[in-house]
């Protein structure tokens, strides 16, 4: 629709669209609504509850989960089925529901375009157009509709007539400022924006077109319907939005990581069933043995850590710093984000210009020039009945005090699109005018009285402003006799150029410093925006970023430019994606509908409260306030988070792979079980439950510094390294046993082998807790691991161990346990040491 307002005059335009001034006729609509359908949003497909129960079963971690549950029940392991099936239940509830919230957003989308429209209609060809309110559901392309205060524009238009025209268009950009929009048949292209303070042009800035959800701020207006429905921007962000999304970093880690633990737990079960029917004629007795076994390798309590771990990490941001996270998952990629993209207005500026210098012909400060451009905005505002100053004019009296009062005010002609100029005429001396014109410097010189050299080198001088990233205004002024007759935009001629006045974007409080944290966090910061580049630039420079490579958007994308400038919705999601693609974990930072498709391509897309309801809806991360140094502290809430979840997967994989191992070859080579299915069953709930201080720990420093990424295969060769070492450490159990009970043909003494080897993994898993954990203090995994090692002594000769099948061990099993596990200690913490150095 963009290019058809670009490329075409409101006339050709016209042609194209089979219309005129006075509208279609209603049998022409009719035909037009039932080819191209309604002008409403396209509602997102529902599903039942049991169906986004179903879906949720397709995570291959949850299905293994159910699968090992069901197993369990089959052979009447009824505890272990119970946990493992409550965990599935919770994790296909949380994530429907999570579907339920999205569906529910989007459906909520027709309200902002519901309503009626006035519209240009006529009985037949040659009758009279009549207008006439219809829903705005009807409209059809090549409808003339007409605008007003308070109305939302209905589709996408293009200006036919328009009379101080403003629209606001935040639910599309975020950005609260009212744009002003004129009937031009092509856009304004100066060296600087003029009175007005629009914004550099971007995707929603042409001042020809309005766009649906905006609504009309002041003035009025006739415009002819191009797009409407599926085929509308704002239809489009949400088309976008209603789309599948894809795997987060969380996503995509824990799914590498469970389909690694799932070869390994579908090739357990039968391979310990063979074994033991080939060589020792035991077949399906070992079944619960083989099922337990399976399980063992299973971090049962993933779902328990995770939760935890990015529930307290949330709450804690929520109560310290007022930041929500929607979506727990999403707090584990804060914590991965190593590129964060984000606009430039509103989030690295305020939104509204400030004056930087005021320089004279000479290129000078002078700051006549600013007392003289202040005086024409003050009266303007007070005569041209406008309903507040423009944000130049804003930035203009705030720099220059209290001026204009010290003149009597005679009459104004306020800015115009078309000419970019506005003018205020106040009393000299007695008997005569004096014109203050402001505007854009071109356009302002091209109404001095000047040689063409010294155009020229005025021009160069604004051109060189304007360059550096600044928005210039020029300022001149011409006497005038006194007379009754109005001025009027004529009047603008023969001026004496006084100066030029530059602004630069008010920098928003603590962005630079909160710049500075995220760099130091080791993550970069792009700026995608729809302003000009040089704008963009300037910014960044004067908060301390980075901006050495500023490009335009288009194709190819650069993906490792520090500023993308004149960036589309579709521009931002592209170059999101490309860097997802490109092996980064990417947030991005977004507060309008146009940041909708970038939102949904981003690992974590971050909105803050005040953001347009779509936005709020598809971010993970919701900050209180649109504040930079918030989303330093989510950062590092999130690598503390994903730091724990990353040391109990280390220590829960590693030790739980090295018992499987050292299990099932002490399986082939024992008479009996080397470990009964309850026994190996109640070492695991132990295991679990001293892992739970995972989720309470702190890690050290070096896990907050940087990047938090869980790569499936790093994890792999982790736990097959330290796996293997604990396996042998098992196996050496195994052979002091064998030796102790005098050889491998005296191991008769079932309890006692149960008893000590049971006493053995539970203390070797409390080592790999305390010396994998990372760090230097206890803390509660410390803590955890010593009560683990407590219950491994204490409760074999307890109670419970005899109701378990163990029995009490004498002091020389304890003295060789001592020298084994002393030895696996030493080992461990070498495998350890040269793991972190390599």
């Amino acid at each position: 629709m963009a290019s058809d307002g670009e490329a075409a005059t409101s006339l050709q335009v016209l042609r194209r669209l089979d219309t005129g001034p006075r509208g279609l006729t209603e049998a022409g609509a009719a035909a037009r609504l039932a080819d191209l359908g309604e002008n409403a949003p396209p509602l997102p497909h529902t599903a039942s509850w049991p169906l986004r129960c179903a879906r949720a079963l397709r995570d291959p971690f949850t299905a293994v989960l159910l699968t090992l549950g069901l197993v369990s029940a089959l052979v009447a392991s009824w505890g272990t089925a119970v946990v493992i099936l409550a965990l599935v239940a919770v994790s296909c509830g949380l994530r429907a529901a999570g579907e339920h919230r999205a569906d529910r957003s989007l459906a909520a989308l027709r309200e902002l375009v519901a309503g009626t429209a006035t519209v240009l209609r006529r009985a037949g060809a040659d009758a009279e157009p009549r207008a006439r309110e219809v829903p705005v559901t009807e409209l059809v392309p090549g409808d003339v509709v007409r605008l007003g205060p308070g109305d939302l524009v209905p589709a996408d238009v293009r200006l036919l007539r328009a009379r101080g025209l403003t629209v606001h268009q935040a639910v599309l950009t975020g950005e609260s400022a009212p744009v002003a929009k004129a009937a031009v048949d092509a856009p304004a292209v100066a060296v600087a924006d003029g009175a007005a303070g629009a914004a550099d042009a971007g995707p929603f800035q042409e001042p020809y077109l309005c766009f649906q959800g905006s609504g009309v701020a002041s003035g009025s207006a006739t415009a002819v319907v191009v797009e409407t429905g599926e085929r509308t921007r704002f239809a489009a962000a949400q088309g976008v939005a209603g789309g599948r999304r894809e795997a987060s970093a969380f996503d995509r880690s824990v799914h590498g990581i469970s389909w690694v633990l799932i070869r390994f737990m579908l090739l357990t079960p039968p391979l310990v069933l063979m074994a033991n029917a080939a060589l020792r004629g035991r077949g399906l007795e070992t079944l619960p043995f083989a099922v337990a076994v399976a399980v063992g390798l299973t971090p049962e309590m993933l779902p328990v850590i995770v939760t935890t771990c990015l529930a307290r990490g949330a709450a804690l941001l929520a109560r310290a710093h007022r930041v929500v996270v929607r979506r727990l998952p999403a707090l584990h990629d804060l914590g991965a984000v190593d590129v964060l993209c984000l606009d430039k207005t509103g989030t690295l500026t305020q939104d509204r210009p400030v004056v930087a210098r005021a320089l004279g012909p000479d290129g000078d400060d002078d700051p006549e020039v600013l007392r003289w451009a202040a005086v024409g905005a003050w009266w303007t505002l007070q005569l041209a009945e406008l309903p507040a100053p423009d944000a130049l004019d804003e930035a203009l009296l705030s720099a220059a005090g209290p001026v204009g009062e010290e003149y009597d005010g005679v009459g104004a002609v306020p800015f115009d699109p078309e000419r970019r100029t506005a003018t205020a005429v106040v009393a000299d001396t007695l008997g005569t005018r004096l014109l203050v014109t402001r505007g854009a410097a071109e356009d302002v010189l091209d109404r001095c009285d000047l040689e063409p050299a010294a155009r020229e080198r005025l021009l160069a001088l604004a051109a060189r402003e304007a360059g550096a990233g600044l928005r210039v205004l020029g300022v001149a002024t011409a006497p005038r006799p006194s007379r009754t007759r109005p001025y009027t935009a004529a009047d603008e001629h023969g001026l004496t150029f006084r100066g030029l006045v530059t602004f630069r974007d008010a920098l928003a409080p603590g962005a630079a410093e909160a710049l500075r944290t995220l760099t130091g966090l080791g993550v970069t910061v792009r700026v995608l925006t729809g302003d000009h580049p040089s704008t963009a630039a300037r910014a960044c420079r004067d908060l301390g970023l980075a901006a050495d490579r500023v490009t335009v958007a288009g194709d190819p994308l650069d993906l490792d430019a520090d500023v993308v400038a004149r960036c589309t919705p579709e521009d931002k999601a592209r170059i999101v994606a490309g860097l997802r693609a490109a092996g980064h974990t990417v947030g991005f930072l977004g507060d309008g509908v146009n940041d909708v498709p970038a939102l949904r391509a981003a690992d974590v897309g971050i909105a803050p409260r005040t953001a347009v309801d779509l936005a709020r809806e598809t971010a993970a991360v919701v900050l209180a306030e649109k504040d930079l140094g918030a989303i330093g502290y989510a950062v590092t809430a999130g690598r503390h988070s994903s730091a724990n979840i990353a040391s109990y997967l280390r220590v829960t994989l590693s030790s739980n792979l090295g018992n499987v191992i050292a299990m099932l070859a002490a399986g082939l080579l024992l008479p009996f079980l080397p470990m009964l299915p309850v026994q190996v069953l109640a070492q695991n709930l132990c295991f679990d439950a001293a892992q739970l201080a995972f989720a309470h720990d702190r890690p050290g420093p070096a896990a907050l510094r940087r990047p938090t990424v869980l790569r499936p295969r790093a994890f792999l060769r982790f736990i097959t390294g330290f796996g293997v070492l604990n396996a042998v450490a098992d196996l050496a159990t195994f052979g002091v046993l064998a030796l102790a009970l005098r050889g491998p043909d005296a191991l008769d003494d079932q309890a006692v082998f149960h008893s000590a080897w049971f006493t053995e993994n539970l203390l070797t898993q409390a080592l790999v807790m305390f010396v994998l954990r990372g760090g230097t203090r206890p803390g509660p995994v410390g803590r955890a691991a010593a009560a683990l090692a407590a219950v491994g002594l204490l409760l074999p000769p307890g109670p419970l161990g005899a109701a378990l099948g163990m029995t009490g061990l004498p002091p020389a099993y304890h003295l060789l346990l001592a020298a084994v596990l002393g030895l696996y200690a030493l080992a461990l913490r070498a495998v350890r040491a040269r793991h972190d150095r390599r």
